[in-house]
């Protein structure tokens, strides 16, 4: 059954290890989990089945672009696929629901954060499911890499909707991750199939650089053929337009890519790559999900990757095709500062856990908050506010109801009386109060719900908002939305809040401690003696059968020196007083000492935008020190 299918719809003769046995679990009707190397077809493992499942295989994945390329490839195969996500208006969705209840639509992809909409909710509610797939299921572990607030209520989601199974898909989980991702499935271990880390066709290096030399260093290594399709990975997002620029200049044509362009601009750049018009592509770690150009030749490291899990998943891009590849890791400690800011940046104080709890209606009823704002109000960074929350919806604390925006504009495409003229009575004096109502600029108008709805009762938020996005499906008007508002019951107003404040701020302490032995590991694996390859895969569990690989630096040239390059001036040798003064005055009260910190190592907080820190000198003047070696001087002022 499967392998008649496999051939007649995906056009392929044979399965690869692992492929059979997970699809057998899910075929049973049993939960299961693909650990595969990148590239090794974790894909083709739902894919097939769901096309001898009986109702809707639902697929979670972290990125559109994710969802986006294996789309493009169901349909290449005639395979029924869609997705519902924010690029689509309400007719659209509504077109998707309709063809997955009637069974024409078998495959359904959508971004965890889904989940929240109302409308999506309903809907799921009403149709069966045979499987939810997980994609790039290490997220729902807090000890894995790449950890996502929102993919701990995975499991939950499952329960609420009846699905009978789940299928994980990741490349990059240690045996822990696994542990956990099974543990919160409720689902043996043993239904987890791990093929292997190893891929014999990569060539693993590490290079020692004085961090000085790392351009003509890296131009020497591209400049040797320029036309290799070629990843260069750095931390920074101004970094990426420095060294494009610098190696354009220098005979090696290369782009930039990076979180903070235009999506225009990213997909342009993406594409130039992906169909050889661009060779070089010099790019924070936002390129790569979802990118399968299997003839990558060159993955290159100009900054130490965040963790040994994100270096293999930034290696494990080249050579797909299973032609040799090279990739080279820049290696010295110069920037292990860096690194380690982006974990201390993502503790928050305890002070603003307790401004969170705080701001919790202690009553039953509905709380009603803007991410951003809240971000603000505590000083909390927007991802670890996130997980915060979700915390606090685990432990029975709050339940989230919906969304909403809390701001609707709309830019005329016809005039109003043009709209209003197609509408006859009761619906007509509905229409005429949106408009009567609304306060119009030159170009956009923005609805004013509550003056709507005292004008004309009968004219109910969700009602207003059904007609404007009617009138969009019509090509009458252009909405714009601002303002996400998230709507929670609170389900528990009798926690105790200092209690709560430091179980959570221990929780974020003890996650942060892991998260630096994770760069302490990787240093390790990078300054270590043993062959890269058989490390690399013992670090996720897999014993390889043979000592040395014969292909690595290590085995090559033996154990590599990492070391720091540059001097570091003293932290005596900086005026922190007089650069701290700055800060107390522009913000108006003395800071505490992690506070003070994050502003001398360079670490963002919600407050430092607000001030326009970035402007002050001592802003980020440490960013190169180790964090806790500039707290320690902090805290010596009697901060």
């Amino acid at each position: 059954m499967i392998e008649r299918t496999l051939r007649e719809r995906f056009g392929f003769s044979g399965l690869k290890p692992g492929q059979r046995e997970v699809m057998a679990f899910s075929l049973a009707g049993q939960s299961a989990a693909a650990i595969f190397p990148t590239g090794s077809g974790k894909s083709l493992c739902y894919q097939l089945p769901a096309l001898h499942l009986p109702h809707l295989t639902l697929v979670v994945s972290p990125l559109l672009a994710l969802i986006q390329d294996q789309l493009d490839f169901l349909r290449s195969k005639g395979v029924a696929a869609a997705r519902i996500d924010s690029s689509l208006d309400r007719r659209a969705e509504g077109e998707v629901m309709a063809a997955v209840k009637t069974g024409t639509l078998k495959l359904l992809m959508i971004s965890v954060e889904r989940f929240k909409n109302e409308r999506f909710r309903h809907f799921l509610a009403e149709v069966p499911v045979s499987m939810m797939v997980v994609d790039e299921a290490h997220c729902i572990s807090e000890w894995g890499h790449n950890f996502r607030p929102d993919y701990l209520k995975l499991p939950a989601y499952r329960r609420e909707f009846k699905i009978p199974q789940v299928l994980l898909l990741t490349a990059t989980a240690t045996p822990a991750v696994i542990d956990d991702m099974c543990a919160k499935f409720e689902f043996p271990r043993g239904n987890a199939v791990v093929t292997g880390f190893y891929r014999p066709n990569l060539h693993l290096n590490v290079l020692p650089v004085d961090e000085a030399k790392k351009l003509d260093t890296l131009r020497h290594q591209l400049s040797q053929d320029p036309t290799l399709p070629t990843i260069v990975y750095v931390t920074l997002q101004k970094t990426t337009e420095e060294v494009a620029a610098y190696l354009s200049s220098q005979g090696v044509p290369a782009v930039a890519y990076h979180a903070g362009m235009e999506h225009e601009d990213r997909k342009r750049i993406q594409d130039a790559f992906m169909g050889g018009a661009a060779n070089v592509i010099v790019a924070t770690i936002a390129f790569g999900m979802g990118i399968d150009k299997r003839d990558i030749r060159r993955v290159v490291h100009f900054d130490l990757p965040k963790s040994l899990e994100s270096y293999s998943q930034e290696v494990g891009r080249a050579g797909r095709d299973g032609l040799d590849s090279q990739c080279v890791v820049m290696a010295n400690l110069d920037n292990v500062g860096v690194l380690e800011n982006f974990v201390y940046g993502d503790t928050p104080e305890l002070h603003g856990i307790q401004t969170l709890l705080g701001s919790i209606p202690r009553r039953h009823g509905k709380w009603e908050f803007e991410l951003l704002s809240l971000s603000n109000q505590t000083n909390i960074r927007q991802l670890p506010l996130k997980t915060l929350l979700v915390h606090l919806e685990l432990k029975g604390v709050l339940r989230p109801l919906h969304s909403y925006f809390s701001e609707y504009k709309y830019r005329n495409l016809v005039s109003d009386e043009q709209i209003a003229a197609t509408y006859q009575g009761e619906r007509r004096v509905f229409v005429d109060a949106i408009f009567a109502n609304s306060s119009k600029s030159r170009v956009w108008t923005t609805v004013n719900f509550e003056t709507v709805a005292k004008s004309y009762p009968q004219a109910g938020r969700d009602r207003v908002v059904a007609a404007l996005e009617y009138f969009e499906t019509l090509g009458q008007v252009q909405l714009q939305t601002t303002g996400m508002t998230e709507v929670c019951e609170v389900t528990d107003p009798d926690f105790d809040p200092d209690a709560l404040a430091r179980e959570l701020h221990e929780f974020f302490k003890h996650k942060e401690g892991v998260e630096i032995a994770r760069i302490n590991r990787m240093l390790a694996f990078f300054g270590g003696d043993v062959c890269l390859s058989r490390s690399l895969a013992a670090y996720f569990g897999e014993e390889l059968p043979w000592e040395r690989c014969e292909r690595c630096s290590v085995c090559l040239g033996g154990k590599i020196e990492i070391r720091h390059t540059a001097a570091l001036a003293p932290l005596e040798s900086f005026d922190l007083p007089r650069l701290l003064g700055a800060l107390e005055s522009r913000l108006g009260w003395r800071p505490s000492a992690e506070l003070a910190t994050r502003f001398l190592c360079g670490v963002t907080a919600p407050v430092f935008i607000k001030i326009k820190a970035k402007s002050l000198p001592g802003f980020g003047v440490l960013e190169r020190h180790r964090y806790q070696d500039t707290l320690a001087a902090v805290r010596g002022l009697g901060l």
